[in-house]
């Protein structure tokens, strides 16, 4: 989000798109504002889908302060880095398919040069100290309650009072208090991720017997664990509980790899702000001899090998990194476990194998789906509806306009409509991206510039999932056809609908050219 005032600049955040192929490609789209004019960043938290476009907005001219609280500043060297190796290594290994031979070769979003150079533009500020990152502007962070070091953003500028909530943890959340921020505002954007769902009510305690059963169950299957997990605090919260289990007697010592670069520097992060965390007696509960962090590649591959094991890897939406590679080994095997533990965006492989595809594709190989697929709820470090829901009433009055993003569709108008019976008279709009806004004081806001519909048709499942799914299937089903020629008549036909969708295409081409 970009804040203007008089010649002044600041934006909130500056995060990859993440979910589909069509999706991801806003990524590599110029910026809507030119970087070298923004004067400042304020950062909510680390997370790659808040802060994984900062590289390229450094690469691009920004020169200024990425304003941040100490934690995240802490975390964001090792997640911009990985950040940019995946950019780097995920590019190369594209260029090296063979269906993509002769064509022309694709270029990193950034490095991970540029990914420490931006780092090195972090500016660390204690909670709830004010801060004045651009001429007329002051802001303060105020806990957000999400992941280690995130935070709701408070700004005033011209006489105007904004809050905006960055991403909000639930209640009982390891390691982090409930989530604050001021009442009485002008405005307030907040974050709609889980708008549509209410989670069950449940405490750490029952949500570690919950993982103790499900681990159990895994290894009386004879197979390994497979948990796609998200390198920052999600690998931290299972550790914890793993720790506490077995400390407990709940669970035997079972061998537990972590196959992730990125949640090993994460983990000695957390160890090193643990005196600020609640839930957690010391650095030692990382420390567990069952606790075996993955270093080099060739590690990784041997856990080939393995079974009987929890294999942890990133990333959480199956999207990139190690987790691909043990997925391509495991889902295959009936006595595998597969266990989701975070949220999985439309599009993303994490949701397509959580909605029951029995094939999916990954880097080019169709593996088929025979393990059992989990899932666990109550490690989500996003508030559910009612929390949400609670936290905006929390900070009424709100004199002018409730934004609400940050979300699919679905849990955005959700979440509009219960926002608007808990805020009485209050503006509650659901603005679409690229809309431009003037946001005075004691009134609602004003919209000055429609959005981009374009980018609705990339929102959730795109046609790259559907051609995963069509061609993951294509020689299964053509192997059905007894009669060779009928089979040979199927490919015909299909052929067709391609050659006469080329011609029409070529010959619309060819009459606007005359």
């Amino acid at each position: 989000m970009e804040f203007a005032l008089g010649g002044a600049r600041v934006l909130v955040d500056c995060g990859l798109f993440q979910g589909s192929r069509s999706l991801e490609a806003l990524n590599r789209e110029d910026f809507a504002f030119d970087p070298k004019k923004i004067d400042a960043v304020i950062l909510t938290h680390a997370h790659i889908d808040h802060s994984g476009l900062l590289p390229r907005l450094v690469a691009q001219g920004f020169e200024g302060r990425i304003w941040c609280t100490a934690a995240t500043a802490d975390l964001l060297r090792p997640m911009l880095a990985d950040a940019g190796r995946i950019q780097e290594a995920d590019t190369e290994r594209r260029n090296r398919r063979r269906d993509r031979a002769g064509e022309e070769p694709f270029e990193p979003l950034y490095t991970e040069a540029d990914a420490l150079a931006a780092w090195g533009q972090a500016h660390a500020v204690e909670l709830n100290d004010w801060f004045e990152p651009a001429e007329g502007f002051r802001a303060r962070l105020w806990n957000a309650g999400h992941i280690l070091g995130s935070a709701s953003v408070e700004i005033e500028a011209g006489g105007t009072r904004v809050v905006c909530s960055g991403d909000l943890g639930p209640d009982n959340k390891s390691f982090h208090p409930d989530p604050e921020a001021p009442s009485g505002i002008d405005h307030l954007i907040c974050e709609s991720t889980y708008g549509d769902r209410q989670r069950e009510q449940t405490t750490i305690e029952a949500r570690r017997q919950l993982l103790a059963a499900e681990i159990r169950g895994a290894l009386a299957r004879g197979g390994n664990l497979v948990i796609p997990t998200f390198a920052l605090e999600r690998t931290q919260e299972l550790l914890l509980d793993i720790a506490w289990l077995v400390r407990e007697k709940a669970l035997p010592s079972v061998p537990v790899f972590i196959d992730s670069p990125l949640a090993r520097e994460a983990t000695r992060v957390f160890a090193s702000h643990a005196e600020g965390l609640e839930d957690i007696d010391g650095t030692s509960v990382f420390q567990n001899p069952a606790f075996r962090f993955v270093e080099s590649v060739a590690e990784s591959i041997r856990l080939n090998a393995v079974s009987g094991a929890v294999i942890m890897a990133a990333s959480g939406m199956c999207e990139a990194g190690r987790i691909r590679h043990h997925l391509m080994h495991n889902l295959h095997r009936r006595e595998s476990t597969v266990l989701f533990v975070g949220y999985q965006a439309q599009g993303s492989l994490g949701r397509v194998i959580l909605e029951g595809a029995q094939r999916v594709r990954i880097s080019g190989q169709d593996v088929m789906v025979r393990a059992q697929i989990r899932r666990i709820d109550s490690y989500s470090a996003h508030a559910d509806q009612t929390e949400l829901a609670d936290w905006i009433a929390a900070r009424a009055p709100v004199s002018g306009t409730v934004f609400l993003d940050h979300g699919e569709a679905g849990a955005v108008e959700a979440l509009r409509k219960l926002a608007a019976q808990r805020l009485p008279g209050t503006n509650v709009t659901t603005p679409e991206i690229g809309e431009l806004y003037a946001l005075p004081p004691a009134a609602p806001a004003r919209r000055l510039k429609t959005g981009r519909m374009d980018i609705r048709e990339a929102l959730g499942r795109d046609w790259q999932n559907s051609y995963a799914d069509f061609v993951t299937g294509l020689k299964r089903e053509l192997a059905r056809i007894d009669d060779q020629r009928q089979r040979e008549a199927a490919i015909r036909a299909m052929r067709k609908v391609l050659d006469e969708y080329t011609a029409h295409r070529d010959a619309r081409r060819e009459r606007h050219r005359q």
